[in-house]
């Protein structure tokens, strides 16, 4: 059975910092673009950062350049994203998600495999 399993959220003020883990298991994501989508209430999908299925290439959302950095480790089979100076508009659950031959950017509805989430709550 193929599973994306997310780790790592959690409740943090304002300017704190997380680091979200997806472990990936049934099978090999080496050929893989991995990447992180959230979603906060009301609100659709949206795209938060990539890596490409050859690890040499990371993409981001504006809105979180500077502040999140997105990383693999392809023995591991796990992505990490770390994630400084958070703001109460990350507020969100998170979503780990694979796509073949991809270059890291990719919708949920394009994407091969989907975690289940986990809730990051940044408060003022």
């Amino acid at each position: 059975q193929v599973q994306l399993v997310e780790s790592g959220g959690g409740l943090v003020q304002a300017g704190g910092s997380l680091r979200l883990s997806c472990a990936a298991s049934g099978r090999s994501f080496t050929n893989y673009g991995m990447a992180w989508l959230r979603q906060a209430p009301g609100k659709e999908h949206e795209f938060v950062a990539g890596v490409s299925w050859t690890g040499g290439s990371t993409r981001y959302a504006d809105s979180v350049k500077g502040r999140f950095t997105i990383s693999r480790d392809k023995a591991k089979n796990t992505v990490y994203m770390q994630m400084n100076s958070l703001k109460p508009e990350d507020t969100a659950v998170y979503y780990c998600a694979a796509k073949r031959y991809s270059d890291g950017k990719f919708k949920r509805d394009e994407s091969d495999y989907w975690g289940q989430g986990t809730q990051v709550t940044v408060s003022s």
